[in-house]
């Protein structure tokens, strides 16, 4: 199997990029805090590591993975934008996480947006999901900010999970960064 191209997509302010080895000790030190509790962490080194290789594998085995939100103006990294699938995932998920200090500037709607997009004109996808926990209000508002809806006859990825759904013809191909 040839892999696939990872795309590198770009907004005025952002640059989502290929992930690389290089990225872990970030991604590790974010799963490892408690911001991760309503995604099933706080994560250890090696749990984090096959999260990771999982965000990764996705571009071979389903033609969409992650990819890492740089700062255009700095190439500094301030998180990761993907889009999940697999087993464990009853949907394709549309997820996010923005890393410490760099929370509430709109970073995480701009990559989310620029990638749900991305699926739908590259992909075909007309729907993906995000698994939210009920708990967590700022990717509740994310979700909502960027058009998703609460779908209440959608599968949650964990019992108890908001299931936001993102639909073609709901702000899709519609710039809003």
């Amino acid at each position: 199997m040839t892999a696939p191209s990872i795309p590198t997509l770009m907004t005025h302010r952002l640059i989502l990029r290929a992930p690389t080895e290089a990225d872990f000790p970030a991604y590790a030190a974010f799963l490892s805090s408690a911001r991760t509790r309503g995604m099933g962490g706080p994560y250890g080194t090696r749990a984090a590591w096959g999260l990771f290789c999982h965000e990764v594998a996705g571009w071979t085995l389903h033609g969409h993975g992650a990819l890492m939100v740089d700062l255009r103006a700095t190439g500094e990294c301030v998180g990761q934008v993907g889009i999940s699938h697999g087993p464990l995932y009853p949907e394709k998920e549309l997820g996010w996480l923005i890393y410490d200090g760099h929370e509430g500037r709109g970073y995480a709607a701009e990559a989310a947006t620029v990638l749900r997009d991305w699926a739908h004109e590259a992909l075909g996808l007309d729907s993906l999901v995000s698994y939210v926990d009920p708990k967590n209000a700022r990717s509740i508002a994310l979700a909502e900010r960027i058009g998703a809806t609460v779908d209440p006859q959608a599968l949650g990825q964990d019992p108890g999970d908001l299931v936001y759904r993102h639909r073609a013809g709901s702000g899709w191909g519609t710039p809003r960064c």
